[in-house]
């Protein structure tokens, strides 16, 4: 589902840049945002930004912006980001937390992705 992106932010890299790397080996131009600097594999670029006082610019050009095993309190930042760029807002959660934004749910290998916007939406699922 993200590889139908071509140009992606995953907020909140941590240290598990696998998704990203896997992107990136496809072609998938991504940019990885941290609170703190992280490492990034080669054809991944890193930018420190806060998604809850971002950098406009990071995301301006963002065809999706995604978090993995995103806390509900970045959910409402995380669509904020995407909504100012129009890219499309894709997350998945930690364990049993629910989204705190209206979603749509897509089942994936590894659970379940939460679908935001996708992009040029000018509402949100369920809205």
């Amino acid at each position: 589902m993200l590889a139908d992106y071509q140009r992606l932010v995953e907020v909140g890299v941590g240290r598990r840049p696998d998704v990203a790397a896997e992107l990136a080996a496809r072609g998938r131009d991504v940019t990885a945002t941290d609170v703190h600097e992280r490492e990034v594999p080669e054809g991944v670029t890193f930018v420190h930004d806060d998604v809850t006082d971002p950098d406009a610019s990071v995301y301006a050009d963002a065809d999706a912006v995604y978090a993995l095993n995103c806390p509900p309190e970045l959910h409402r930042p995380l669509v904020a980001v995407a909504e100012a760029a129009d890219a499309a807002c894709l997350f998945t959660t930690l364990g049993g937390d629910q989204p705190a934004v209206p979603v749509e749910r897509r089942p994936v290998a590894s659970g379940t992705l939460y679908v935001a916007r996708e992009r040029g939406e000018s509402g949100r699922p369920g809205t």
